[in-house]
């Protein structure tokens, strides 16, 4: 799914790391942890061709990556409905309307979904960025920034029900979340940039 050689960024004239590998294999969920600062947003955005590294090479060995970043990257200006439709077709992800509305239904913010966006709480906001997941039924590369950031326990736990899904039709997953989280029986490594160290 992704192979990531020989990576080195930096910030400034100051090193967030070099040397560093990846390989995602399908099926397999890697959690990106590390503190505030030590380079996770910039990997992520590496790793899907926002950004260029320093030296080395990334490979997508299968479909586009779909990312989601710490903003929901939503329309303040467009109906929920009308937003989520508008970022799954500049991703090349084009739905009907009763697609985007089951996708909203599963993220539970169907009731708010021809409300503007701008009128929903954060929590909303990124249940509405998040159920772009629920249209995804291709085992691509889900690349996500802060997943679970403004979401309670049950939107939590939906999206976790969503990344299961997509890990058992042999999609790959990585995530970066400063909360604990756990799937049971999936298979789970961390990568910490802190320390660079990786284990299962």
């Amino acid at each position: 799914m992704l192979s990531a050689r020989g990576l080195a960024l930096r910030r400034g004239h100051a090193w967030l790391f070099r040397g560093l590998d990846l390989t995602l294999e399908p099926g397999q969920l890697c959690w990106l942890r590390g503190q505030n600062g030590s380079g996770k947003t910039s990997l992520l955005r590496t790793l899907v061709g926002l950004s260029r590294p320093e030296t080395g090479a990334v490979d997508h060995l299968a479909d586009r990556p779909v990312y989601i970043g710490h903003g929901t990257a939503l329309k303040e200006d467009l109906s929920a409905h009308e937003a989520l439709q508008f970022l799954a077709s500049l991703h090349g992800r084009d739905h009907d309307a009763d697609g985007i509305d089951a996708a909203l239904r599963r993220l539970q913010v169907q009731q708010g979904s021809r409300r503007s966006v701008r009128t929903l709480s954060q929590g909303q906001r990124r249940r509405v960025a998040l159920a772009r997941l629920a249209l995804e039924d291709r085992p691509a590369l889900w690349v996500l920034d802060e997943p679970f950031d403004a979401l309670d326990p049950a939107g939590m736990d939906i999206v976790l029900q969503l990344i299961r899904e997509h890990l058992l039709r042999q999609g790959a997953v990585i995530l970066t979340s400063h909360m604990p989280f756990s799937l049971p029986g999936m298979p789970l490594f961390v990568l910490d940039l802190d320390t660079r160290a990786s284990h299962a």
